[in-house]
């Protein structure tokens, strides 16, 4: 078993997260909440509003669950591949098909983990309510990530920190698989013949790119799990599950409504990305070279 990559996905992800959290927020709000009409828009209410710190509501629990999820989306799919490899035969290269599978495996393996920190996560991120409001303004629900995870827990059950599973392995299935293809293809095409690992401004860019290609794919299943998991949040619960979510999605407001936030997911998946892979390569790279267990 391949151990680096466990260690170094969860390194990567965590600095990916500091780099990308206020874009996610303002992501999530335009997909659930009809008062923002764009990014623009968002990000000026939001600042008028509640002010810089509205930007990073809920970031402590993604903080601390991105490492593991990222740690399990990236030794998974390592480890997938080396199977993959000796069941064509010892030391026999990868194939692109090979990359995608172990792409899917991945994202889909991190739903266990992943869901109740991004169900919390979006809960708080769409709190538009400050703290700091006077007297006459109304106060936020929930008082932070482990009030909000106790509050849901004590409403809906365990079972609601799951709300939007399944959408989010749908999204992040054939997310990973696109995410994994398309760096190591773009990281071949800039890599000479003969060179083991590729330069630094190839990760960047494949980094950056790959995260734009996930979220291409993504995107519309990413809005249909954050309204899920906001339903019944503010009014009574609106939707039966996936498919009725989709089909009252698409009666009332039409299919480009799958595609609202796209502009702002691939405005922040290439800098966030780009960290992410630069990290991650390096982190393996060093423990590699100073002979750290990378193997079990």
């Amino acid at each position: 078993m391949h151990i680096a990559d466990f260690f170094a996905g969860s390194f990567g992800g965590v600095c990916g997260v500091a780099v990308g959290y206020p874009f996610d927020t303002v992501k999530v709000r335009i997909q659930t909440q009809k008062q923002f009409s764009g990014i623009k828009q968002c990000i000026v209410k939001t600042i008028e509003k509640e002010g810089f710190h509205g930007f990073f509501k809920g970031m402590s629990l993604p903080v601390t669950t991105i490492s593991m999820t990222s740690s399990v989306v990236f030794g998974t799919y390592r480890n997938c591949l080396h199977c993959l490899s000796q069941l064509h035969g010892h030391g026999a290269p990868n194939t692109k098909m090979d990359i995608f599978l172990a792409g899917l495996v991945g994202g889909v393996m991190q739903v266990s983990v992943m869901s109740p920190g991004d169900m919390v996560k979006v809960r708080l991120q769409c709190q538009t309510e400050s703290m700091r409001g006077g007297s006459g303004q109304p106060k936020p629900r929930y008082h932070g990530p482990i009030h909000c995870l106790m509050s849901i827990i004590r409403e809906d059950g365990p079972l609601g920190l799951y709300r939007g599973a399944l959408p989010l392995a749908l999204r992040d299935g054939p997310s990973f698989a696109t995410y994994f293809l398309t760096y190591q293809t773009l990281c071949e095409w800039q890599t000479p013949a003969g060179q083991k690992e590729p330069k630094w401004t190839a990760v960047l860019l494949a980094g950056g790119f790959a995260g734009m290609a996930g979220w291409s794919v993504g995107t519309p299943m990413d809005v249909i799990k954050a309204r899920l998991q906001m339903d019944g949040a503010r009014d009574q619960k609106r939707y039966r599950g996936l498919v009725h979510c989709v089909a009252e999605t698409v009666r009332t407001e039409g299919v480009a409504v799958f595609f609202r936030s796209l502009g702002i997911n691939c405005l922040r998946a290439f800098p966030v990305n780009m960290v992410v892979f630069a990290v991650y390569e390096l982190t393996v790279r060093v423990l590699r070279k100073q002979g750290a267990v990378t193997h079990m």
